[in-house]
């Protein structure tokens, strides 16, 4: 159903499809599940193959995040695998809802608030504007079984809790979830603009060392995109990230009253450097090698 509702299928062209499996090994009976989805899927006419992953019992990010993970990488490799032009995921609006709930549970920003984008970096989700329900009956008019996650009932996960809150909200304001969702798609397209300033701002920049006075007079909400570009490039993961760490830099840059470093994931630190004198330096440079590993360089 995915490849037939994907709007950005070229029409009247050949296009092949098939289906990846995805066994996260995370329940006794995954490996006889996944088999039988890929089997459905052969009597409805695609190829389809079962890809089985490890997913890490610790680490950051929880659970969830690291089956995520997994998953995520599985599919891009068979799309690289196949030179497929993308992968569809299953997606519906109900999801989109609850990833916005859950970015409000957190005190996400616009990123996390704008939700899952239709398509982006080969994953389209054809199915983002149309809700759980409506999947659930086009299956049932075509005598297409489903099978229900016993995680997906399980109230130990974070998500699950959001699903019944938002259900239960609904039940009182309807509506909600359909709100939620355009929420997702306005700040989406704000926060991709901010990124695209960041990211010019960024190449405007070049090479460590950075003045100051080049990024100090953006607007916040470009700086600290900035800086979380300037991290992640130096090895940080962005999932590492929180607002607490790029407020910290932040203050390095526009609120510097003689602060130390700012310890970030990983073992990195931002600093801002000051001349021999005490007063701050017009610009930054990168320490020797060996001696400090800053995420961003230094800000002076």
């Amino acid at each position: 159903m995915a490849f037939e509702c994907d709007a950005a299928r070229p029409a009247g062209l050949p296009v092949e499809a098939r289906a990846v499996i995805v066994d996260h090994g995370l329940q006794p009976e995954s490996a006889r599940v996944a088999d039988l989805a890929a089997a459905r899927c052969r009597r409805l006419g695609l190829d389809a193959e079962v890809v089985r992953v490890t997913v890490d019992r610790a680490g950051a990010g929880g659970p969830e995040a690291r089956a995520r993970d997994a998953r995520y990488a599985a599919l891009d490799e068979a799309r690289l695998r196949h030179c497929a032009d993308a992968v569809l995921l299953g997606h519906t609006r109900d999801d989109q809802a609850e990833q916005v709930l859950l970015g409000l549970a957190r005190g996400s920003g616009a990123r996390s608030l704008a939700g899952m984008a239709v398509e982006r970096d080969g994953v389209r989700r054809p199915f983002l504007r149309v809700t759980r329900e409506t999947t659930r009956s086009a299956c049932a008019a075509q005598g297409i079984e489903v099978w229900d996650d016993p995680h997906n009932d399980d109230p130990r996960y974070l998500r699950v809790r959001a699903r019944r809150l938002l259900t239960a909200v609904e039940r009182e304001l309807p509506g909600v979830a359909a709100a939620l969702a355009r929420s997702a798609d306005l700040l989406r397209d704000d926060a991709d603009a901010l990124d695209e300033i960041a990211a010019g701002v960024r190449a405007e920049l070049g090479e460590s060392p950075w003045a100051v006075a080049a990024v100090v007079d953006r607007p916040v909400a470009v700086r600290r995109r900035l800086w979380r570009i300037l991290i992640t490039e130096a090895g940080v993961a962005g999932g590492a990230l929180s607002s607490t760490h790029l407020r910290a830099v932040d203050d390095l840059a526009a609120r510097w009253h003689g602060q130390g470093p700012v310890d970030l994931p990983g073992g990195l630190r931002a600093r801002r450097l000051a001349d021999p004198h005490g007063s701050p330096s017009r610009r930054a440079r990168t320490p020797d090698p060996g001696t400090e590993r800053p995420s961003a360089g230094g800000v002076g």
